[in-house]
């Protein structure tokens, strides 16, 4: 008699150990300082801007504005310390960290000079530029939210010195070079707290008791600007005499009016809002080569839902996940970190302290936080790709350098009660400024360092044909104006358009050349980071 042996089933796939999440870790303590005075700082200033260039009241600033920003700010940390804790159940490990959320430091200086303050001049009513305010962020989370459905396939397609590279270029131009001016105002406060910020992040050498290190470098900062003369008395009694309790309403009807006239808002909320979801595709990304891979879809929905939550409140600011997720990867931070830095900037917006805190805490002792955030992701950038595609990633941050450069000009001709325009651009280049082409290279500037770090990727990596098709894409967003162009229409710039084509032909040529099909061999052991 024959027997048949049946074949084994297949095994289960392995799954990840079980893994006790902690709440709280010492790290997380330390992050928690760190990202929450880079949050204030950031509220800080757009409270400034509310009140000093869109005029709105006071009272309406820190009555509605703050607590619609913390509700949002609230929500949002709780979803992202939730997405941390369920990667680290799901991955078994204790390491993951959370992705950092607060107010979007370029919409902030965008919603306030390009859509609220010229509503302002035209109308004199700083609440109708609010209204307007409230559509245009509403609109940018709409925006992203539909770019979560074709994100992650961009993210698929796009190579990592790209996307690094493009937030090497933000961070180190928007994130670090304000805050490095404004400690250089002051570098008597500014350089002892960026110290004690570069040797306790940067090296394993810790305090005594082990102090926070955010918390130490604040708190010299503080005493050292207190001390010093820099900061004022009476300003903090007049703020404490200030203090209004803010409790978060809904403003629909703001909202709704603003939404009314929404076709002028467009042409600067379609671009932002592809901008906020490339950004929050190369944070993501950023995350990843740190170790922590998260889902872009649902990243991008909690962005956007962010964005519109808060306008419906009454906030003109969008939250999004904030460039730094691998400093405070460094810094100790886990899951809690981020939702403890939500939950207490939020409770200050509701209850009005930040006349105070600003009045309190001297700004060059905040601001070297942002600075070490610049340093770390421009780092990182080199760190987490081959170095063959080092030239990618500095091909990438040219754009975001021609964005700040141009704005700066922007600013100082502003300043002197002139523009560009009326200066004229052959005085301009005889005093050796190439505004134009600043101007140009730098419109659009996320996309066209996705663009231009792609098509160097391709052209490193000898895959000339996927260049090519790399450039038209350049061009099409070239011709459409959602690239190197001030807004969005057709035949926006048809010369760089062409030129991006022409660019694609010659890496076509290329491509039956001798020698041009033979593989490149990318050396993984050149990648430092995410290992």
């Amino acid at each position: 008699m024959s027997t048949t042996t049946e074949p084994a089933p297949p095994a289960d796939p392995p799954s990840a150990p079980s893994v006790t999440v902690p709440w709280w870790t010492r790290g997380d303590t330390n992050a928690f300082f760190g990202l929450g005075f880079n949050i204030l700082v950031n509220v800080l200033t757009l409270t400034g801007l509310m009140i000093g260039v869109v005029k709105l009241s006071p009272g309406d600033v820190l009555g509605t504005v703050l607590p619609a920003l913390g509700v949002a700010l609230i929500l949002g940390n709780v979803y992202y310390t939730f997405l941390a804790r369920r990667l680290a159940r799901r991955e078994g490990r204790d390491d993951v960290t959370a992705l950092p959320y607060g107010p979007s430091v370029p919409h902030m200086f965008i919603v306030v000079f390009v859509v609220m303050l010229p509503v302002y001049l035209a109308t004199d009513d700083a609440m109708q530029a609010w209204e307007a305010g409230l559509a245009w962020a509403f609109m940018i989370g709409v925006i992203v939210m539909i770019g979560a459905f074709v994100g992650p396939y961009v993210r698929k397609i796009t190579p990592r010195a790209a996307m690094l590279g493009t937030l090497a270029g933000i961070s180190i131009t928007f994130i670090a070079m304000r805050p490095a001016a404004q400690m250089w105002e002051a570098a008597w406060i500014g350089l002892p707290v960026l110290a004690i910020i570069l040797i306790g992040f940067f090296t394993d050498v810790r305090l005594p008791g082990n102090i926070p290190v955010g918390l130490a470098a604040l708190l010299v900062g503080t005493a050292i600007g207190w001390i010093g003369g820099f900061m004022s008395v009476p300003d903090l009694t007049q703020a404490v005499s200030d203090i209004a309790v803010g409790i978060p309403d809904q403003r629909f009807d703001m909202l709704f009016s603003g939404l009314s006239d929404l076709a002028p808002l467009l042409g600067t909320a379609i671009p932002l809002g592809v901008y906020n979801f490339t950004e929050a595709m190369s944070n993501v990304e950023s995350a990843a080569a740190a170790g922590d891979n998260y889902n872009l879809r649902s990243v991008l929905l909690a962005d956007g839902a962010g964005a519109c939550i808060g306008a419906a409140f009454g906030s003109p600011f969008p939250p999004a996940v904030y460039i730094g997720h691998p400093g405070w990867k460094d810094a100790g931070g886990r899951s809690s970190y981020s939702l403890a830095s939500g939950v207490a900037i939020g409770v200050l917006c509701f209850v009005g302290l930040f006349g105070v805190l600003e009045a309190l805490l001297p700004v060059p002792a905040i601001v070297p936080i942002l600075l070490y955030i610049g340093l770390l992701i421009g780092a990182q950038a080199f760190q987490a790709v081959p170095r063959i595609h080092a030239v990618a990633v500095v091909a990438a941050i040219l754009p975001n350098l021609a964005q700040w450069g141009s704005g700066m000009i922007d600013n100082a001709l502003s300043a002197a009660g002139t523009t560009a325009s009326q200066v004229g651009d052959d005085a301009l280049n005889n005093a050796g400024v190439v505004y134009e082409g600043l101007r140009t290279l730098g419109e659009g500037a996320v996309l066209v360092g996705l663009v231009l770090g792609a098509i160097v990727t391709f052209i490193v990596d000898k895959k000339f044909h996927i260049a090519a098709i790399a450039c038209g894409v350049g061009a099409v967003l070239s011709f459409i104006g959602l690239i190197h162009a001030p807004e969005v229409s057709w035949a926006a710039n048809p010369e760089v358009a062409l030129g991006y084509l022409l660019f694609g032909i010659v890496c076509i040529a290329y491509w039956f050349l001798p020698g041009a099909r033979t593989p490149v061999t990318v050396d993984e052991a050149d990648v430092v980071a995410g290992h």
